[in-house]
């Protein structure tokens, strides 16, 4: 895994330095972060299964792209950036809203991240980036939230989190 740093911020997501990615997810220090969500034309969510030697949450499934921004970069930027290197593809998008959560994700480590949400529609099929993506799949929304109250292991902490959200924000 290349070393990769994270823009640490305070609760009002102002940036007060750097830390490497690894030691921020080990010292559970808050960062930024960006979550997309890609529904079709249908209102179906595109999920993927993380890549499953991904350094935490392995072959668990969330929405369509998860990152962190690089310094310099916006997260709207780095979103388009991570949809392209993961996904295969790019389209239109919107902030929709951010949250701060605190996770642990196994391996000792935790997420702490203050992540920016965006909302997009699409109905290309991805070309997906196996270092980073195991599978994709639509899901219809409703399906979605009671396969995660059956199986909330199959799924990453923060998906859990903002997809209630995400479906009231979303605008078939």
């Amino acid at each position: 895994m290349t070393k990769e740093d994270v823009i640490l911020v305070d609760e009002n997501d102002n940036p007060i330095g750097l830390m490497e990615k690894m030691e921020a997810h080990k010292k559970a220090v808050l960062h930024r972060a960006f979550s997309v969500f890609i529904f079709n034309s249908e209102g179906s969510l595109m999920l993927q299964q993380r890549a499953l030697h991904k350094y935490h949450s392995p072959g668990l499934w969330t929405n369509t792209v998860c990152s962190h921004p690089r310094e310099g970069e916006t997260s709207v930027e780095a979103a388009h950036r991570r949809i392209e290197e993961e996904m295969g593809f790019d389209c239109d998008f919107d902030e929709a809203f951010s949250f701060t959560y605190k996770a642990e994700v196994g391996q000792g480590l935790t997420e702490h991240e203050l992540d920016h949400v965006f909302i997009g529609k699409s109905d290309v099929e991805p070309i997906i980036n196996p270092e980073e993506v195991a599978s994709w799949k639509y899901v219809d929304p409703d399906w979605l939230d009671i396969d995660i109250k059956k199986n909330p292991q199959d799924y990453t902490e923060w998906f859990k989190i903002a997809l209630s959200e995400v479906v009231e924000h979303f605008k078939p």
